[in-house]
């Protein structure tokens, strides 16, 4: 009886043990996953940023592409190195990607919007040699915060066209309008008035997307037009804004902008502001710039289809005509190599010599697009522009008593720049587009006569005249 007592005692301790131990190995009650909620008050993509009311989107592209005849999207080379149509850069490739990143909160006051569009690239070549190393870069197109009607930080100015410099190109270089897709520092703010009517004024930062350059007669200036910059620093921001009805037909939209010209000290030359204040330098000078756009929709070539234009008119501020991604040139310049004739005209904002004020150049232009869809997968555009830059009687003598267009028997640096080009996609799948693009340039330029030795032609004499060039670009881009 013993025996059996402390059998079944031995018994009943081992079962507790081992269940003891089985409970010691169960896991402990975990906490209630927060799973990523769809957020729908801004569209699709949008996401709750777990344990936040914020609601995220990221997005973006990726992007390759080669040019021809031209640098990266199909910017006809009319400047530089390669305007001298050297065998330099006959093609010219690039590969980028570009994030998206939005955020959007709702507030007593509205929406609270952050965006921001970055993302590193990478060039191939070097437009002066065929053999320079290329190097990759960052590019920020946009950072901005948006707060009850205002924008604080990078993004399109408020003079820009709501296309921006694309009214159906991919060139980057379209002129004939303003162009802000890399944008410009600045703080604007919007009125909505309802029925499809808005308001934005704003001051943007002075910088490459509103400035070229003004020529200091005490520097140089040589046969084709280039110089250095004699721009002092903006002492003023750009005031800018515009008005816009947009319907179910199309949009309207008038800009308007004030731009301050400013020059260096007299005898500062074209290689920096050094002087004395007994040398003086100009007054400042207020330019201005205005532009009228139409875009027209519901047209009866078909759904989608529609056409946009646009015309620009400026006293001294360029860059409002001459439209361009990057920084636009101080000079224009094309050479034949076969015929042995060349167009070099001065581009600037303002000229000056000793002792004058600062003469505003005019410029006018106009640019559009007719954009048409074939079917679901298929559509083309052809789009183009002609622009016109006119320096008064007093520059004109200044620029071509500096040295401009010396052998010249007739010195005009007046010019006409013109664009024409087609652009057709292929859409195989959402969001995946395959694009070619072709554009033609023409610089009608005024001098007359025979230059010898101008630009990297030493010995040769090139006679004066207009000149053509040609690019195109291929495209591969996929959003996300």
């Amino acid at each position: 009886m013993t025996k059996i007592k402390s059998l079944v005692l031995g018994s009943a301790a081992a079962i507790v043990a081992i269940g003891g131990a089985q409970a010691a190995d169960l896991p402990v009650k975990a906490k209630a996953v927060e799973y990523v909620k769809v957020c729908s008050l801004y569209g699709a993509g949008f996401y709750y940023i777990p344990g936040t009311d914020t609601c995220i989107r990221i997005g973006g592209y990726v992007r390759a592409e080669v040019n021809i005849g031209g640098a990266s999207t199909d910017a006809t080379y009319i400047s530089g190195t390669a305007g001298n149509n050297d065998v330099y850069a006959n093609y010219y490739t690039r590969s980028r990607i570009m994030m998206n990143i939005d955020t959007r909160t709702a507030t007593e006051y509205g929406v609270v919007r952050t965006f921001g569009a970055f993302g590193p690239q990478f060039n191939s070549g070097n437009v002066d040699g065929p053999d320079t190393q290329a190097a990759g870069s960052m590019r920020v197109e946009a950072a901005f915060i948006q707060f009850a009607g205002f924008t604080f930080g990078r993004s399109a100015s408020a003079y820009a066209l709501p296309w921006n410099g694309a009214p159906g190109n991919l060139n980057s270089t379209l002129m004939g309008g303003p162009n802000y897709d890399a944008g410009v520092n600045n703080i604007q703010y919007t009125w909505q008035f309802g029925n499809g009517v808005s308001a934005s004024i704003g001051v943007d930062a002075q910088e490459q997307a509103n400035r070229v350059g003004v020529y200091n007669a005490n520097g140089t200036i040589n046969a084709v037009g280039a110089y250095n910059n004699a721009y002092q620093a903006g002492t003023a921001v750009d005031v800018v804004g515009n008005i816009r009805l947009d319907q179910a037909w199309g949009l309207i939209q008038l800009s308007a902008a004030a731009h301050q010209v400013t020059g260096n000290y007299y005898n500062g030359g074209a290689t920096g502001n050094s002087g004395t204040i007994i040398n003086g330098h100009p007054g400042d000078k207020w330019g201005f710039a205005v532009t009228g756009a139409l875009q027209l929709k519901n047209l009866p070539t078909g759904p989608g289809d529609d056409i946009k234009i646009s015309g620009t008119y400026t006293e001294g501020a360029l860059r409002y005509v001459l439209g361009q991604s990057g920084a636009t040139p101080r000079n224009f310049v094309r050479y034949d190599g076969g015929g042995l004739t060349f167009a070099g005209v001065p581009v600037a904002d303002g000229v000056f010599d000793v002792g004058t004020g600062i003469e505003l150049t005019k410029a006018y232009g106009f640019n559009g697009a007719f954009n048409h869809n074939w079917n679901k997968n298929w559509s083309s555009s052809v789009f183009g522009s002609w622009s016109h830059v006119d320096y008064n009687g007093n520059a004109t003598t200044i620029i071509c008593n500096a040295g401009y267009a010396a052998n010249a028997t007739t010195c005009n640096p007046d010019f006409n720049i013109s664009q024409l080009g087609v652009s057709t996609t292929w859409k195989p799948v959402k969001n995946l587009a395959f694009i070619a693009e072709a554009t033609w340039v023409n610089i009608k330029q005024n001098n007359v006569g025979v230059e010898n030795g101008v630009g990297t032609r030493a010995g040769q004499g090139y006679a004066y005249g207009d000149q053509d060039a040609y690019s195109g670009v291929l495209r591969v881009q996929r959003n996300f």
